[in-house]
């Protein structure tokens, strides 16, 4: 059961990696990558993308053989997050406070978390705020990264 699950994941995880990778290489500042970010979790929340993974994590926590393969399956992701955010950081206060990998990390546990609360609560609106709250102080980042490079 557990390898019928894993290839769910998969499957769903190789669709959304594209459809991600579209919507960030159309981001023009980090302001945009958070507004993306935005946009993909409430689109992952109407679909249910995130469940599978949500619900691989939790059965991981009980089955240690499967840890290695739902972890295997969360680093591109945090890589994707990283890349992502590499280019936008540079040039930023923020660059010289976390690294790209760092905050990589955080912010696949804080969508994985968001998404739990969500789908338990039933209502998005605190994390869709939390996103809002993100995208402007990515704004101000993003300013900084302007001053710098005129």
């Amino acid at each position: 059961m557990a390898k019928l699950h894993l290839a769910a994941l998969d499957a769903v995880s190789g669709g959304r990696h594209q459809r991600y990778r579209g919507m960030v290489e159309e981001s023009k500042s980090l302001g945009d990558l958070v507004q993306t970010a935005r946009a993909v979790f409430d689109e992952d929340l109407d679909q249910g993308h995130v469940k599978v993974l949500v619900e691989m994590i939790a059965a991981a926590q009980f089955t240690p053989e499967l840890r290695p393969e739902v972890a295997d399956r969360i680093r591109p992701w945090r890589t994707f997050a990283a890349d992502s955010i590499r280019d936008e950081l540079a040039g930023s206060p923020a660059a010289r406070l976390l690294s790209p990998e760092e905050l990589a990390h955080g912010i696949v546990a804080l969508y994985l978390g968001l998404e739990m609360l969500a789908n338990l609560e039933g209502e998005r609106g605190a994390a869709l705020a939390l996103f809002d709250r993100a995208r402007k102080i990515a704004s101000v980042l993003d300013i900084f990264k302007r001053k710098k490079k005129a």
